[in-house]
Order: structure tokens, then sequence, then C-alpha cells
């Protein structure tokens, strides 16, 4: 049976290459989703690609993704830090998921340092870049699934990947 992944990326993900390239580099979007894509192909995972930036349609992407995938690697941008329907949306899959971001997240802006959606997830990969998706995706090989947890930060090392461990 073929490993099934799905890659999320959330609101202004499309505009990467655009947007703050000093942060979240030169690379586009659709060079990040061919770049995983290949990395997942040469594990053997086939991977499908989703972008929105709206809510609703992030939440149906994760929903459907709790039949038809066997794991997701979510970008899930500025909804990090606020949206409690993307965290539930996550929190209501067995689909296991590792939140990834490019920049270092927790090392910017105060408000960055919260995810409300990671509690949810398997895994938190910030601050390596592309090379995060490709290391959420053998997270994902790696048959995690017991969820971060809320209040994972105090119970984890500070690092730039943070995976559930059982206790």
């Amino acid at each position: 049976m073929q490993v099934k992944f799905l890659l999320v990326h959330g609101p202004n993900l499309d505009m990467l290459g655009i947007r703050e390239p000093d942060i979240y580099g030169t690379d586009t979007l659709e060079g990040i989703q061919q770049r995983v894509c290949a990395y997942a192909a040469g594990k053997g995972v086939e991977m499908d690609c989703f972008q929105s930036n709206h809510e609703g349609a992030l939440i149906d992407c994760i929903h459907a993704a709790h039949a038809a995938y066997d794991g997701v690697v979510y970008n899930p941008g500025a909804h990090t830090h606020y949206s409690y329907a993307l965290r539930d949306a996550v929190g209501s899959i067995s689909t296991p998921v590792v939140e990834v971001h490019l920049s270092a997240v927790d090392q910017r802006e105060p408000f960055r340092a919260i995810s409300v959606v990671a509690p949810a997830c398997v895994a938190q990969v910030k601050g390596l870049g592309v090379e995060g998706y490709e290391r959420a995706v053998d997270i994902l090989l790696e048959g995690h699934t017991a969820r971060l947890g809320e209040g994972f930060e105090a119970r984890y090392p500070a690092g730039n990947v943070i995976v559930a461990r059982h206790e």
C-alpha cells in the first residue's frame, strides 16, 4: 500500500519568494512544494499539496485528510498564533500532523512564540527553512502518533525540532 502525505500551506504562503525574503528566503511556494514532493517520492511517499488563504478551506482540507492520508505536513502561517478553529480541526482527526515553519517563529515577535495549533500535532519543526519540511516527512515516516499536548513547551527541550514522546 502506497504511503500518502498531504502538504498544506496557510495564508500568505502563496507569496513566498516575494514576501520578506530576509525572513522566509527566496524559494517560491511552487519550488518548495516541488522539492518536498521529490524528497517524499525518494522515500516512497506520494504527496499532494494544498494552499489557501481562507480558514474554512483549510479546515475542510484537514477534515478530508482524515480518511485519505497517512500524515500531514502543515505550515499554518499566521493561523498558528490564533486559530483555535484550525487547532480543533487538527485535533479532530487521527491522522498525524507535523507543524512546520520556515523561520524560528519563537525568536521573532513575541506574539509568534505561541502556537495554538502545535499541541494537536505530533511535532513542531521551525527555523530550518525548506529543510524543515523534509524533516517533517521523516518524522511522519518514523510513525509518531502521540500529540505534543497543551503546555508542551515546558515538557520538551527548546529547539528547532520538537517531537512528542510517550511519557
